[in-house]
This record gives C-alpha cells, structure tokens and sequence, in this order.
C-alpha cells in the first residue's frame, strides 16, 4: 500500500479503518468517527457518500460533463459544506488540476459558487443545495451548449433547402415542356418538398422545446415544483387502513386491500 492510500480512504475500493479515538483529548470525537478531507463523517456516512458521487458520476456523461467533474459536484452537494481544493483531492484522489479545472467548470455552470473562511487563505467552494435550482442552472446551460447551435444549424439548413426547392421546381417545368412525359416523372423537386417537410417537423419539436425552456428556466424554484407537479398529475392512492392493526386484523387488513372480483372470478 502507498503512502497515500494509508493515508486517505479510497474511494474506488477498500477503506482504511477509522483511526482509534483519543478518549483523553477532551472526549470531542465519537467512537467510530473520523476526520477525512476536512469533513468529520463516520464510516457508514461517508461509504453512502461514496456510492452517491459514484452513481452521480456515472450520470454525469448523459450530461455531457467528464465523469470527475460530476462527482466533483455530487461531493460539494452530499457534504453540504464549503470544501477546499486540497478537500477536494484528498476525498476523490484526483490531481491538483484535475481538481482546478472541474471547480471552474462548475463555477462557470453555475452550480458552484465560491467562498471564504475567516482566518483562512484558501479558496472554498459550495454546492447549490436545493436541487430545482441545479435543475434550472443544467437545462440553461445544455440549452445553451447543445440545443441553440442544433436550432441555428437546422433553420440555416431549412433557408438553404427553401431556396433549392424554388430552382427544382423551375427546373422542372422547364423539363416537362420539352419532354412530355417528364411531368410524371420523379423528380428532384418533390424530393426537395419532402426533405423540407421533415425538417420542418423536426424544427417544430425543438423549438417547441427551446420555448418550453425559456419560459419555465426563469421561474422561482417553488413556481418551477408547482408547474412540474401539475404537469406530472396527481400522485396514485396508497392503502391506508382504516384502524389500528392488531395481531388478530391479518385477514381484515388483506380483504381492504384485495381487489374487488371481476366478473367470472371465483369469490
């Protein structure tokens, strides 16, 4: 083992045990607990922080983002404190660079910001704990990214196709009027219609989603849940029964929740 695996937990494999409490240093540390990065957690937390950064990490590809930069996030966010690079390295044991370059990324996202500590000369960063605001700062920045130049690439392809249609058509006829049989024939213009309309198509979801985006990106987090719970529809009934069970209510409580018979079924 290195040096620096002894000294740091692991996080992609087998930790350390936690060090032994000093029970005559004024009793501060609980039985179990330790200090890693800056951040006090026990063991069991900090395994279920682990698996956290480790799932987020792995959705951090359908965002587009390298997978260091969403745990990056994911470990500001689960240890809902201000952490410094050095936290940052120690916890995730990535390089000083690594570390820099996917705290300005996030800082530039907006789901980061930046902060001091009285008394210190190191950088801090915190994550944006409430999670509709990480939502809203995501979508803006992939609209931003990803959907705006696909809309501006596409509608500059349709102008292009509009104007190739116009010189089909009159190509086209003047075809049919030296070959008569030339009108019925396939031709480039209907081909032409054909890709425009499919494009067509294609600009109308996107830029119904780009307007979707626009007007639900700048509401307050609490307009935004409202609007998405709304959207999603009324949540489905759960069972609740209607007294207290006791030890003797198995079959009471089982006849509540069975189904009613269907027609033909045996009672």
């Amino acid at each position: 083992m290195t040096k620096r695996a002894a000294q740091s937990p692991v996080r992609r494999g087998a930790r350390s045990p936690a060090p032994a409490v000093d029970t005559e240093a004024g009793g501060a540390a609980s039985a179990g607990s330790h200090t890693s990065g800056g951040v006090a957690t026990r063991p069991a937390l900090s395994a279920l922080q682990d698996r956290f950064i480790a799932t987020w990490g792995q959705m951090g590809s359908t965002w587009g983002i390298s997978r260091t930069m969403a745990e990056v996030h994911a470990l500001l966010y689960i240890a809902g404190e201000a952490l410094c690079t050095d936290d940052v390295m120690e916890r995730l044991e990535i390089s000083r660079g690594n570390a820099s370059m996917s705290l300005r990324a996030l800082v530039d996202w907006g789901i980061i910001t930046r902060a001091h500590k009285r008394g210190d000369r190191k950088e801090y960063f915190q994550a944006e704990q409430d999670p509709w605001t990480i939502l809203r700062a995501v979508v803006a920045e992939r609209m931003k990214r990803e959907m705006h130049p696909v809309l501006a690439g596409l509608a500059e392809l349709r102008d292009a196709g509009a104007g190739s249609s116009v010189r089909a058509e009159g190509e086209h006829a003047a075809d049919a009027q030296l070959v008569p049989h030339a009108a019925h024939a396939p031709n480039a213009a209907d081909a032409m219609q054909g890709f425009n309309a499919r494009l067509d198509a294609m600009l109308a979801v996107l830029g119904t989603l780009s307007e979707l985006a626009d007007q639900f990106l700048p509401m307050p987090s609490e307009q935004l849940r409202a609007a998405a719970s709304m959207l999603a529809g009324p949540a489905e009934p759960t069972f609740t029964p209607t007294h207290t069970p006791t030890h003797n209510s198995g079959p009471e409580l089982y006849a509540q929740r069975a189904p009613a018979p269907r027609n033909g079924d045996e009672p």
